[in-house]
C-alpha cells in the first residue's frame, strides 16, 4: 500500500524529543522528509539517527525560533536540502517564569509571548510562502489545553497559546482559498521528558495531574501525533481553522 505523504516534505519545529520528534517519525513513516529543527545539537542528531535507522529521511537544523534571523535560514536550509516544503509542525516553545501576574518580570513575559506565540508567527512567516508555492498544504501549531481555559500558575503562557490559536484561526481564513489548511492541536499533560522531570523530582505529581484528565493517565507524543499527520492527509480536508484538543478529556470538565 503506497504511503500518502511519498514525494512530500515535512518540517517540524521542536522536532528532537517529546511530541515533536513522535510526529518527525510518523511522517516519516508515511513516506514524507523530514526536517526536524531544535536548539540542542546532540538530541538533535540523536533523533536523526533513530528516523534513518528504520528507514526514514530526516536533516536536522539548529535553531532558535524565537529569533527572525535564525527562523530565514531555517528555512533557508530546508529548501536547500529538499526543493519544497508541503507540512509544518510548529511545535517549538520554550518561556520565562510563571507566577503572579503582578510579580512576574518583564523579562520572563518577554521569553514566554516570544517563545510560544512570536516563534509560531516567525515560522509561518517563512513556511507559507514556501507552501503555496508547490500549490498549498498544511500547517499545524501547537497550542495547548491552557489556550482554551485558564491557567492560573502561568497566566503568561496561557495567554501566549490563546494568542496562538487567534493567529490560527485568522491565518486559516486568510489563506483559505489558496491551498493552505491552517489548523491547531491543544494537547494536555502529555508524557514528555519536561513530565517526566516533574513527576521524578516529585512522585506524588502525576497523580495531581490526572486529577484533571477524565481518561485517567497521561497521553502519549504518538498520540498527539497521529493528529497532527491526521490533519495533514487528505481525510481532513475540510478541516480548517480549528483547534483540536488532544487531552484525554480535560476540557470536557
Amino acid at each position: 500500500m503506497d504511503k500518502f505523504l511519498t514525494g512530500k516534505v515535512a518540517l517540524v519545529t521542536g522536532g528532537s524529543s517529546g511530541i515533536g520528534k513522535a510526529t518527525a517519525i510518523l511522517f516519516t513513516h508515511e513516506g514524507a522528509k523530514v526536517a526536524i529543527t531544535s536548539r540542542n545539537q546532540t538530541a538533535g542528531e540523536t533523533a536523526v539517527r533513530q528516523i534513518q535507522e528504520v528507514g526514514g529521511e530526516a536533516i536536522w537544523i539548529q535553531a532558535d525560533v524565537s529569533q527572525a534571523s535564525q527562523v530565514r535560514t531555517m528555512m533557508e536550509k530546508v529548501i536547500a536540502s529538499y526543493g519544497r516544503l508541503d507540512y509544518a509542525f510548529n511545535n517549538a516553545g520554550s518561556g520565562g517564569k510563571g507566577g503572579w501576574a503582578h510579580e512576574i518580570d518583564e523579562s520572563d513575559w518577554d521569553l514566554t509571548v516570544d517563545g510560544f506565540l512570536k516563534s509560531t508567527w516567525l515560522c509561518m512567516k517563512y513556511e507559507i510562502p514556501e507552501i503555496l508555492k508547490v500549490g498549498g498544504g498544511v500547517i499545524i501549531n501547537n497550542s495547548s489545553v491552557d489556550g482554551e481555559r485558564a491557567f492560573p500558575w502561568d497566566p503568561v503562557y496561557s495567554a501566549a497559546k490563546h494568542g496562538v490559536l487567534g493567529l490560527t484561526k485568522s491565518t486559516a481564513v486568510q489563506y483559505a482559498n489558496r491551498g493552505l489548511r491552517i489548523n491547531a492541536v491543544c494537547p494536555s499533560w502529555i508524557r514528555t521528558p519536561p513530565v517526566d522531570e516533574m513527576i521524578s523530582r516529585d512522585p506524588e505529581a502525576e497523580g495531581r495531574l490526572l486529577q484533571h484528565q477524565p481518561i485517567g493517565r497521561l497521553g502519549t507524543p504518538e498520540e498527539v501525533a497521529q493528529v497532527v499527520v491526521w490533519l495533514c492527509s487528505e481525510k481532513a480536508s475540510f478541516v480548517l481553522g480549528t483547534s483540536m484538543a488532544v487531552d484525554g478529556g480535560y476540557l470536557a470538565v
